[in-house]
């Protein structure tokens, strides 16, 4: 008998790319895969197709039981509720214990890399969510998802277009993996899925520090750009003065920091060892995405 598969969070960026690998795969059928979101129209593509749609909230247990009901490998992505201290865990506890409810032979969650440690502010939601699963005592994988290529996108075409990027990330250096990569990763996680726990740590090929990374930028775009190293206060006085809401300042300086500790400079093969492919190159990954860095 095969296994029902639910994804959470499925109409997102990442969630429907988990799906699109999880159908492509021909190893499961579209009618035994579980699609849930809080807005079903977001899905009804994958509707159409034969996919399962139903609607979970998170932060309404209730509805939870009958989103969850027969599955038996759940896939927790999870949420990007950032702004309230707190509720991201919250949330992902309620998630945990709705799958134990439901008889989940398997869990599996997208946490970060190093979470134990890791100094992005957001990483105790992260290791919190991990020991939830563990508590629970059912079979887990837990997929610690590097720092995705396309992040770059918020902050490097403005650095192209003033040609100074602003950083305290140091000598520290980060494996950028693509989302296409990690959630095709992900799908081959839940595919393996069975009796065993395992933490795999989803990266790209090679690690690198912000140099190198708008050495191979400043080449595909044709544009010069010069890596300007400051402070954590600093760039966070910059952030501040570009207008960034002040209460996710913390939070995209924890990034530089946490790399410049060398805490997402980790490079597996994880990510080819679950999706049998080898991750896009980041030269490649740039080339491709020329227009996006040049805004």
């Amino acid at each position: 008998m095969t296994d029902t598969i639910l994804v959470t969070g499925a109409s997102g960026q990442l969630g429907r790319l988990v799906l699109d690998n999880l159908i492509a795969s021909g190893k499961v059928a579209p009618a035994d895969i579980i699609a849930t979101t809080r807005n079903i129209e977001k899905l009804s593509d994958y509707a159409a197709k034969g996919v399962s749609v139903r609607a979970a909230d998170f932060d309404d247990p209730a509805s939870l039981d009958a989103a969850f009901a027969g599955a038996d490998k759940i896939l927790i992505i999870s949420t990007d509720e950032l702004g309230v201290p707190g509720k991201r865990l919250a949330q992902h506890k309620v998630a945990v214990a709705a799958a134990k409810k439901a008889g989940a032979k398997h869990i599996l969650y997208t946490s970060i890399p190093q979470p134990e440690d890791s100094l992005v502010t957001f990483a105790p939601d992260h290791l919190g969510t991990e020991e939830a699963i563990k508590a629970t005592g059912i079979p887990h994988t837990i997929l610690r998802d590097g720092w995705y290529a396309e992040n770059l996108f918020m902050s490097l075409p403005h650095a192209l277009q003033t040609g100074s990027w602003y950083t305290s990330t140091g000598q520290g250096k980060i494996a950028h993996i693509t989302r296409a990569d990690t959630a095709a990763a992900i799908a081959g996680a839940v595919l393996k899925a069975g009796t065993e726990s395992n933490i795999y740590t989803l990266t790209g090929t090679k690690s690198r520090t912000a140099e190198e990374i708008a050495a191979i930028v400043s080449a595909a775009t044709g544009k010069p750009l010069a890596v300007v190293h400051v402070t954590d206060a600093q760039l966070a006085e910059g952030l501040k003065g570009a207008g960034l809401p002040e209460a996710f300042i913390p939070t995209i300086v924890s990034f530089d920091a946490n790399t410049r500790e060398g805490k997402i400079a980790s490079v597996t093969n994880d990510a080819e060892t679950l999706s049998g492919r080898k991750p896009a190159s980041f030269e490649d990954f740039v080339a491709t995405s020329k227009a996006a860095f040049l805004g």
